[in-house]
């Protein structure tokens, strides 16, 4: 009997990679119901065919909410009976946030104080919310969006005790071949026999797969406190490191083409800061970041104060692992993404 046995896990943004994955991992075991909250009936209509096909002896598991994170009464709606959830809603791409800074604040921010809300208010037992590297040191509006979710879910968290919900927040890198990315693309523009399109080659980022985001908030599920950033030790690679990985597996020499970088990109990036790095705790594969628990009454620390700091320093892309073209393949042909898109190649 798992900790899921019977229980109704509920995610947000449900119809996008993560919520693929959640459901091809879960749904065949003996959780009790998995809820796909979103906005887009299409999406959910797929998703609904597909998992009818694939896992006909469990596809009844799942029910489908159309709502939007934005609008508090749809998430209320959606969170009668509800003992779990995962917050992956968001608006993700750099690009389109930089245009549209308002619209990712009313998603990222307002759409994550809605989530918090109601489910403390329906007494949800455990909230994982999903954020990313870009919300340290941010330079973007998505990375600034994401930042001040996090704020509030480490704020929403000192108003609750964590015996009635436990509130954590998991950061991690970018995810390869999750709808969106690059990868995906570029695969695209091979079979188009178009150069691909990268944007800086020096340019470093962490990578890991969608199986390992998903192990990433079933750790913090299990082992974070309320409050908590949890952060996994990721490896990472150049930009050109990973179009040669990509190129080579499936078209070798094929052209890679310089355009230069898109609005809003950082050369690298950043999943624990310096300041985070005072007090985060080393657990292996991960770091936790305890949530601050100091209080607004700040006489006290005038007069006494606290020296301690950890010895570690920012934990960034450019000084973490940094994978081989051969080992950043490895990871890739581990992907069933990748190996079906090798298959329509002609090359499994």
């Amino acid at each position: 009997m798992s900790i899921f046995a019977g229980k109704t896990l509920m995610i947000t943004g449900g119809t996008g990679s993560f919520g693929n994955v959640v459901l091809n991992r879960f749904l065949d075991t003996d959780i009790g119901e998995i809820r796909i909250f979103s906005r887009d009936e299409k999406k959910q209509d797929d998703m609904r065919h597909e998992f009818q096909a694939k896992m006909p002896q469990a596809a009844d598991k799942i029910k489908f909410f159309i709502g939007d994170v934005r609008d508090p009464q749809s998430v209320k709606n959606a969170m009668h009976g509800v003992d779990y959830i995962f917050h992956a809603a968001a608006l993700k791409q750099v690009p389109s946030c930089e245009f549209f800074p308002i619209e990712a604040v009313k998603t990222n921010v307002f759409g994550t104080e809605n989530v918090l809300t109601a489910a403390i208010e329906n007494g949800v037992k455990t909230v994982i919310c999903l954020s990313t590297d870009k919300a340290a040191y941010p330079v973007n509006a998505m990375g600034t969006s994401k930042a001040m979710m996090e704020k509030v879910i480490v704020a929403k968290s000192r108003t609750v005790s964590p015996e009635q919900t436990k509130i954590c927040c998991t950061r991690y890198g970018n995810v390869m071949c999750s709808r969106g990315s690059v990868i995906p693309l570029w695969i695209d523009q091979i079979r188009a026999g178009h150069p691909i399109t990268i944007t800086e080659p020096k340019m470093t980022r962490f990578i890991m797969s969608l199986e390992e985001a998903v192990d990433l908030v079933l750790f913090a599920f299990q082992n974070g406190v309320s409050g908590d950033i949890l952060v996994q030790k990721a490896p990472a690679c150049t930009i050109e490191t990973l179009a040669k990985a990509v190129t080579g597996l499936f078209a070798p020499g094929h052209e890679i083409k310089v355009i230069g970088i898109r609005h809003g990109e950082k050369m690298y990036e950043t999943l624990l800061t310096n300041e985070e790095c005072a007090h985060a705790i080393d657990l292996g594969n991960f770091y936790r970041v305890p949530c601050d628990k100091r209080d607004l009454n700040y006489d006290k620390y005038f007069k006494v104060g606290d020296t301690s700091r950890n010895v570690l320093t920012e934990f960034n892309s450019n000084n973490t692992e940094l994978l081989t073209v051969e080992q950043v393949q490895e990871k890739l042909k581990a992907l069933s993404y990748i190996q079906e898109e090798l298959a329509s190649f002609g090359k499994a």
